[in-house]
């Protein structure tokens, strides 16, 4: 058996707190705000995902971190992404409405799927031709 030195002499071995990142904007923070918003209390939320409620309390504290699983079920019954939940909403991804509506194209045979994806390529390219013309034209009329 090999005798391995502790975490003592490998200073980067235990996770350090970022002080870069706001205190208010963390993991625990989020998942007690996204779960009052929903008006859940922690006994509801740890129902749902069928947890106890000391290790809900925990999370909420800061003082435990959830397992992929743990997430995925917390994140189902609050309706957000695992992204939202562990990093906050960023300015990628759908909106809920149209989260929403992908879901329910996700449950599509794979040609309704297909044309859909044709649909959107085409409002896209539309789009963007649109986009790039108006620019174009302001830029014209500023000279």
């Amino acid at each position: 058996m090999v005798n391995l030195p502790g975490p003592a002499l490998y200073p980067a071995y235990m996770p350090r707190q970022r002080n870069d990142e706001p205190v208010n904007n963390g993991f625990p923070q989020r998942l007690s705000a996204l779960r009052k918003e929903r008006s859940l209390t922690q006994q509801a939320l740890a129902e749902m995902v069928e947890l106890g409620i000391t290790q809900m309390k925990r999370y909420e504290a800061g003082t435990s971190q959830p397992t992929l699983e743990v997430i995925r079920r917390l994140s189902q019954a609050l309706r957000v992404s695992a992204d939202e939940l562990l990093f906050g909403k960023t300015g990628r991804g759908p909106d809920e409405e149209l989260r929403l509506q992908f879901e329910a194209i996700s449950r599509f045979d794979e040609e309704e799927k297909k044309v859909v994806r044709s649909v959107l390529e085409g409002l896209l390219l539309t789009h963007e031709a649109r986009r790039r013309s108006t620019n174009t034209a302001s830029k014209e009329n500023a000279r």
